[in-house]
């Protein structure tokens, strides 16, 4: 169970998400110790179960993930007895992840006003497509969706194709990182006035929060951002440059004094000087030129020496990781960022650990992602549910 110093323990939050969004925000909350009670539909549970590229011995190792640090309860929510069993868990809860489109909650009797009357703390984060309200409200909103509608899609990519995506769920991850901002907002705004709320979260809205200037850019600037490949326009040098090996680097030295030090870095102290570079506009505007020049001194070297020069002269730089660079790189594990969980099935399953770090109540992974319905019983005997009446619910198929 969950450590009595992690950050968030001894707060109770009620997961009803499926798929990405709500149910991130949840791992983020059980991350950092929140008791996370997953309530899944009885016959096949989060669609999240089925996704993923690995499915080793049937079991999805993004499940593992999503669905770590969770108790999966198995309700029948179409059911007048499971929607009681479900309020019931609500009861006393700190917090409501739900991420249906908007009116399923009303449909089954748990709008905001109805679980508040009961729980007047109660803290609802409503994540959706569009958000709970607008002309767009009922659409269904995918993340992909909302990357779109959000300006992300437009910019991602190279200019001579079309608009790309980013190679991750980043939508709906933006999407529950801003919802658990603001659970944690609420919970500390209820601490003076005593009152939950709801916490209204859209995917678009993530998605445009992230998207820097872009909007004034235009109505101000009238400066349109398009898509621009591995580069952003005026923001020289930084871009990923070809080592000899074959191994590709990000290289960053857009700043003035970091400029320098990378000049000297590659035996060309004198660019520091040169008109087209002195500063960070003249960089901008001969930013390919600059690219070739680097680059022509990169490809010369095997990416290890090239980055221990680098590094010796305090340019930023990097490879450009895969997961088996991960597992082996001492920064990795000296910050144990990757973590082998046990799994019942498939013994130690790797993931990415807890963010972030805590210098005194770090958060922890303290099981994988649960067997649906895993934890029915526990968690309905722990809200008064003798083992008769579980029972009989299970035999009426409202819960497993």
């Amino acid at each position: 169970m969950t450590s009595p110093q992690a950050p968030l323990a001894g707060l109770k939050v009620v997961e009803m998400g499926q798929l990405i969004a709500g149910p991130f925000c949840g791992q983020l909350l059980g991350d950092a110790g929140a008791d996370i009670v997953k309530i899944e539909e009885p016959r096949a549970g989060d669609p999240l179960r089925q996704w993923g590229q690995a499915h080793p011995q049937g079991h999805s190792l993004w499940w593992a993930v999503l669905g770590r640090n969770k108790r999966s309860v198995a309700v029948d929510l179409r059911t007048s007895k499971g929607q009681q069993i479900a309020k019931d868990l609500i009861q006393d809860a700190d917090i409501l992840i739900e991420n249906f489109r908007p009116g399923a909650m009303e449909r089954w009797g748990m709008d905001y006003a109805t679980l508040s009357a009961t729980n007047p703390g109660l803290i609802m984060v409503r994540v959706s497509g569009f958000g709970q309200t607008g002309p767009y409200a009922q659409r269904a909103g995918y993340g992909s969706i909302g990357e779109a509608m959000g300006g992300m899609r437009y910019v991602v990519g190279d200019p001579d194709s079309p608009p790309s995506r980013v190679g991750i769920s980043i939508g709906d991850t933006l999407a529950a990182t801003f919802a658990a901002l603001g659970a944690l907002t609420a919970l500390h705004e209820r601490h003076r006035s005593g009152r939950g709320q709801v916490v209204d979260a859209s995917i678009y809205e993530s998605v445009l929060g992230v998207m820097e200037s872009l909007v004034p850019d235009w109505a101000v600037g009238g400066v349109q951002r398009e898509r621009s490949g591995s580069v952003l326009p005026k923001i020289a040098p930084s871009n990923v440059y070809p080592a000899g090996d074959g191994t590709w680097l990000i290289i960053a030295a857009n700043q003035d004094t970091v400029f320098r030090r990378l000049c000297t870095a590659i035996d060309r102290p004198e660019l520091a000087a040169d008109s087209r570079f002195l500063g960070h506009h003249e960089r901008g505007a001969h930013q390919a030129e600059l690219d070739d020049i680097i680059a022509g001194y990169t490809v010369r070297f095997d990416a290890e020496d090239l980055e221990a020069r680098l590094t010796e002269h305090g340019v930023p730089v990097g490879r450009i990781f895969r997961p088996q660079d991960m597992l082996g790189d001492p920064q990795f594990q000296a910050r144990e960022s990757i973590v082998s969980v046990p799994h019942p099935t498939l013994g130690e399953v790797p993931m990415q650990n807890t963010f972030p770090r805590f210098s005194r109540t770090d958060g922890e992974i303290r099981w994988p992602g649960p067997a649906l319905g895993e934890h029915t019983a526990e968690v309905l005997s722990e809200h008064g549910y003798s083992a008769a009446e579980i029972s009989a619910l299970e035999a009426e198929e409202v819960v497993r």
